[in-house]
């Protein structure tokens, strides 16, 4: 089977609603309490759209918005419920509306971003504190993450002479969390970040 400017990925399960103990038990969550957070956003590529090269090939993992397994009636885009295939869209031109977000090579092992999205390790916000000899003011109040570390670049972000390892801005609410093995990323497009952080 092709497909022409889609991706299709096959899962097992749209929730993560299992968890694994350091000693190996397995614990079962309600997955409704916080749904987005247990949304499944991975899978093994089955059909990869044959108008771009997009460099992903079948059998990847590939990582996506949770919207393809949440859209619709809540039933997500289904492609095939027999086989359990989801469709997820794929625009070269524009980021916001690319559901592809990255993808593991099963030949290298290497993760790649697809068109205009960067992967961002969280930093660590800083307080604001005021402090004088008679008084000192700590804002405890939650921020919205606008830092991260650059794991990994899409072209665009690379292009903009960023590098793995820099600290950069972003604007607010664009910390779209994802998690690849065990590690927490902000999914982020590059015409987002605003500046890179450096020391004086």
């Amino acid at each position: 089977m092709k497909t022409y400017d889609l991706f299709v990925v096959k899962l097992e399960s749209t929730t993560k609603d299992t968890l694994v103990t350091d000693s190996g038990l397995e614990l079962y969550i309600d997955a409704s309490f916080n749904e987005f957070e247990h949304r499944t956003t991975e899978g093994p590529v089955v059909c990869v759209p044959f108008k771009y090269d997009t460099g992903v090939e079948v059998g990847d993992t590939l990582y996506f918005h949770h919207l393809v397994v949440m859209g619709g009636n809540n039933s997500g885009q289904v492609f095939t419920e027999e086989d359990n295939t989801y469709i997820v869209k794929y625009d070269p031109e524009f980021a916001i509306a690319n559901q592809a977000i990255a993808y593991k090579s099963q030949k290298d092992g290497k993760i790649r971003c697809l068109t205009g999205w960067c992967l961002l390790k969280p930093v660590e916000q800083e307080e604001l504190t005021i402090k004088s000899d008679i008084i000192e003011v700590v804002d405890y109040s939650e921020k919205l993450p606008t830092k991260g570390e650059v794991a990994y670049l899409c072209k665009e972000g690379k292009e903009m002479g960023l590098n793995p390892g820099d600290i950069v801005g972003f604007k607010e609410n664009r910390d779209y969390r994802l998690t690849i093995d065990g590690q927490e990323y902000y999914r982020t497009r590059a015409e987002d970040l605003f500046g890179v952080y450096v020391e004086v």
